[in-house]
């Protein structure tokens, strides 16, 4: 084993390469998994007990001393290559062009930037889903709208599973593996049956909001949209709660905010009446409690609602739903500056 340690150092200092290519072969030899030092430390366990701490040092040797070499010869073959004008036409192009994050990417993790420093915390789920977390378990009845085929994708092989129209599956998720308190944000694609244009699409995103704990009020609700507005669009944003209805929350509300344009004084933007829509809002309806295993006599709970592309509109005031998924490079340059 000694002998053999020799005859492998004295190959080491001997070795010469001209070409990356031959240092590669090269390190193959002597250091690949079947190289000739790895072969020499699998046969390590032959070796008697007294010669071990010799031989192991040896092979130690060996093997830096090859790293070493390699190294080196490796280096010279890149000056070599260089001085002889030679040009790898493998290598990477230099300099690379940076990219940049989709609008919509920097719009939803602006959102749960904010609702994160609120308290909420991040849940995600399938987007293939079942009729039970998309539409059962918050409280849609079985002749709802939502239900019909002009709405919804449905798996033809299985009527039961669907493509889900909104987050608020997630939050069923969410409700039926953990007791209040549950504070979550859930952002994430959704799909539904409806003809493309600039101002719809068949899919777009979605971020939901879930607050369950005891006396949870619609004061509590009003406060952390308002604080949400203010950190979107601006420390002077107002908004105003106008009465509306979502199966699973009762009372509910559609939440406007000033126009980001004029301050509330009336423009193009807003159709001249300073107020522009975002969300929809509401406290949790009990019959959505109880069918996800909460006790609606103790707890009760807020939720939200809104579109990651109505948001990125207000933002950077993009009138075709359809840009944000043409990926077209020119118009996502336009936010390199954004990230």
């Amino acid at each position: 084993m000694l002998d053999k340690i020799r005859q492998l150092l004295e190959e080491v200092n001997n070795l010469h390469a001209a070409t990356p290519e031959e240092v590669e072969q090269l390190r193959i030899k002597y250091l690949s998994k079947k190289g000739e030092i790895t072969m020499l430390m699998n046969d390590f366990r032959s070796v008697p007990a007294e010669l071990k701490r010799e031989v192991g040092q040896r092979i130690n040797e060996l093997k830096n001393r090859a790293n070493e070499r390699i190294n080196s010869l490796k280096a010279e073959a890149a000056v070599q290559e260089t001085a002889t004008g030679h040009i790898d036409l493998t290598r990477t192009a230099y300099p690379l062009p940076l990219g940049t994050r989709h609008p919509l990417s920097i719009v939803k993790n602006e959102i749960v930037d904010i609702f994160s420093r609120l308290g909420f915390t991040l849940a995600e789920g399938p987007e293939v889903e079942d009729d039970w977390h998309v539409y059962s378990s918050m409280n849609f009845a079985d002749d709802h709208p939502a239900r019909d085929m002009q709405d919804t994708f449905f798996v033809e092989a299985h009527p039961d599973i669907i493509l889900r129209s909104h987050t608020s599956s997630v939050q069923a998720r969410v409700m039926e593996r953990q007791q209040p308190p549950i504070r979550v944000i859930c952002p994430g694609r959704v799909y539904r049956n409806e003809a493309i244009s600039a101002r719809a699409h068949c899919f777009f995103h979605q971020v939901e909001g879930l607050y369950i704990d005891e006396k949870v009020s619609f004061k509590d609700l009003k406060q952390v949209l308002l604080l949400f507005a203010q950190e979107m669009f601006g420390s002077d944003t107002k908004i105003r709660l106008r009465p509306s209805y979502f199966p699973f929350t009762e009372p509910s509300a559609e939440m406007d905010v000033s126009c980001t344009i004029c301050g509330g004084k009336g423009c193009s933007m807003c159709k001249g009446e300073g107020w522009l829509e975002i969300l929809g809002c509401g406290m949790v309806d009990p019959a959505v409690l109880e069918a996800n295993g909460i006790d609606s006599t103790r707890y009760s709970g807020y939720a939200f609602g809104m579109g990651i592309e109505r948001i990125a509109n207000l933002k950077y005031q993009v009138k075709d739903l359809r840009m944000f998924s043409e990926n077209d490079v020119r118009f996502l340059e336009e936010f390199t500056a954004a990230n």
